[in-house]
């Protein structure tokens, strides 16, 4: 229908990445900034150092460009070719140089293996005041590859006590006459649109530090993580001065109006499986409203986050607005949210981890809260809809990063008309996608965040099995290194089972068969999370019956993942409370204060 492919291709940045060719198109896709060289590859030369070379694959189909071999160790396929593209970046990150061929420190802290580019090490520390800082406490904690199970580096550890530095820190940024609070909020959106325009600068970079610290294929990483990062800045930059009170015409003599002042001090905590893009959701409407931010990424995945901390001195933000403090969530995140010099707390992560941060923010200051958590949503699927098109965006919706989303569409609800060849066509796909090193470029899907997290799904695909779930494919451990797990589907799965109840947040699809319309809405909703839903089928009344009965925060209609700053994202029940991106965003980061002056008449 050509109504619904223009609407797909309305989110060309943001769909989930799709299969790659066996060979790389000679340039990239027209939506991509100018900025960007015609031959993506040809910026690996360089902006990536080459002691990141022990980490690429050593294995390399004949399709890669001989453009990324500086990058690579010396063994390579004879069928490359012999020319690099001419095209180069015409401006790398600052700290390449120095991690450069013929310019290579030989003093790398001995915490640092050799495929850490030494250039990061001022990174691996807590950012306060603009300043890396040691830990209190003097303790560190590793942080691993998923793909190898290799440790990359140690980073300082945060606890109570640099908690405790850092609000200090963003108190004394937010006091009445600091240069933060007397900035022009123009100036605020230009200092916000000159870190969008860093991450830009340095994108090829911190795409390759976060394949390598997540997991994440590189190419997705580069075409959906960092564009979404630069997007979601540059938008709330231009917000900055665009954020107005109202004139109210108030009963009496009296002159009313309404401003919107910054709450303060906002404690920050983003999860492990979009480390980059989490950090714009959080910074970008806080500092767009002039608050201060103490920020906590995960302990899985701190490095791109600590190296925004570089990039934010860089554009010139005042000391003590942004701190970023790498630890744990039962120290640092619980100091976090229970802190009383802290006015309000954003959290994305699990649903039990977001009640114990509700609890301890009641607990403490009645802190304002945003909380976006979990979900097991529904994706239906009508005999009416484009079967090709729903096989391929159900699919992308429940394994794109490896099904580490909280907006995957792992409760499929298909009519029982095409159910048999619904559940074919799934495990045809399925059995095509490729697992690997994130560093090939036909790798779709990386290891899970950690053995942890790869244990964790292996256990509900085996008790999918144990509870009488069919398994059409997959549902291993793969390879001998790193955290891989096959794709995996199975079908004839039943509403009481853990696997269609529980987020598992791997690479498991549940198919399930529906009748009735009536039957399908009471089975999606019956769950106690809310987040997205969506529906594929070519009947616009059964379209907007679906979006209308759906109790979730997203529902979309012949299209998955569709996401985009300018909308509004977050849950119903008990997939968070208030909303993220767009103007909502920003409702979340400032107070209303009504303003009353006695004057001695009043004309209309």
């Amino acid at each position: 229908m050509p109504g619904r492919q223009e609407s797909l291709s309305t989110f060309p940045q943001i769909l989930p990445f799709p299969s790659l060719p066996p060979s790389l198109p000679p340039s990239l896709p027209p939506s991509l900034p100018p900025s960007l060289p015609p031959c993506l590859p040809a910026c690996l030369p360089a902006c990536l150092p080459a002691c990141l070379a022990p980490c690429l694959s050593a294995s390399l189909p004949p399709s890669l460009p001989a453009c990324l071999a500086p990058c690579l160790s010396a063994s390579l396929p004879p069928s490359l070719p012999p020319s690099l593209p001419p095209s180069l970046p015409p401006s790398l990150p600052p700290c390449l140089p120095a991690c450069l061929p013929g310019s290579l420190p030989l003093c790398l802290p001995p915490s640092l293996p050799p495929c850490l580019p030494a250039c990061l090490a001022p990174c691996l520390s807590i950012f306060i005041n603009n300043e890396w800082q040691d830990s209190v406490s003097g303790k560190t904690f590793p942080v691993y590859n998923p793909a190898s199970g290799e440790q990359i580096c140690e980073v300082q550890e945060a606890e109570k006590a640099d908690v405790d530095k850092a609000v200090q820190a963003a108190r004394l940024a937010f006091t009445l006459g600091s240069v933060w609070r007397r900035m022009d909020a123009s100036e605020r959106g230009r200092l916000l649109a000159k870190l969008a325009d860093l991450v830009e600068r340095d994108s090829a970079y911190l795409a390759t530090i976060e394949s390598m610290d997540s997991g994440k294929p590189f190419l997705p990483t580069l075409f959906v993580d960092l564009q979404g990062t630069i997007k979601t800045l540059r938008y709330y930059a231009g917000y900055a001065d665009k954020i107005h009170g109202t004139s109210i015409p108030m009963d009496g003599d009296y002159l009313t109006f309404t401003r919107h002042e910054p709450i303060g001090v906002c404690g920050q905590i983003i999860p492990w499986n979009f480390p980059l893009m989490m950090t714009a959701w959080k910074l970008g409407p806080a500092l767009a409203c002039g608050n201060t931010v103490v920020l906590k990424p995960a302990q899985q995945t701190p490095l791109t986050c600590l190296y925004i901390g570089s990039l934010v001195k860089e554009a010139g933000f005042p000391p003590g607005v942004i701190n970023i403090l790498p630890g744990f969530g039962p120290t640092a995140g619980a100091a976090i949210a229970s802190h009383m010099g802290i006015d309000k707390v954003a959290f994305t992560g699990s649903t039990e981890v977001g009640k114990l941060i509700q609890e301890a923010a009641g607990k403490s200051n009645l802190k304002r809260v945003t909380l976006e958590l979990g979900g097991k949503n529904p994706n239906i699927i009508f005999a009416d809809a484009d079967l090709d098109l729903a096989v391929e965006q159900a699919h992308q919706g429940v394994f794109f990063n490896a099904g580490q989303c909280c907006t995957a569409g792992s409760r499929i609800f298909v009519e029982e008309p095409i159910y048999e060849e619904f559940v074919r066509r799934s495990v045809e796909r399925a059995k095509r996608r490729t697992v690997g090193s994130p560093f090939d470029p036909t790798t779709e899907q990386g290891p899970q965040i950690s053995q942890e997290q790869q244990s964790r799904v292996l256990e509900f695909i085996r008790s999918g099995i144990s509870e009488g779930a069919r398994l059409e494919c997959g549902g291993k451990a793969l390879g001998l290194k790193g955290f891989f797990i096959e794709p995996t589907v199975f079908s004839n799965v039943k509403d009481d089972m853990r696997i269609a109840k529980e987020e598992i947040f791997g690479p498991v699809q549940q198919i399930m068969k529906f009748k009735t319309i009536d039957e399908v809405i009471e089975r999606a909703n019956n769950t106690e999370y809310g987040l997205v839903a969506a529906v594929f089928t070519s009947d616009i009344t059964k379209a907007m019956t679906i979006s209308t009965a759906m109790q979730a925060g997203t529902v979309w209609i012949n299209c998955f993942n569709a996401l985009s700053t300018q909308c509004p994202f977050g849950g119903y029940k008990m997939s968070g409370n208030g909303r993220e991106l767009g103007d909502c965003g920003l409702k979340e980061y400032s107070e209303v204060k009504t303003i009353t002056i006695k004057i001695s008449a009043k004309n209309s």
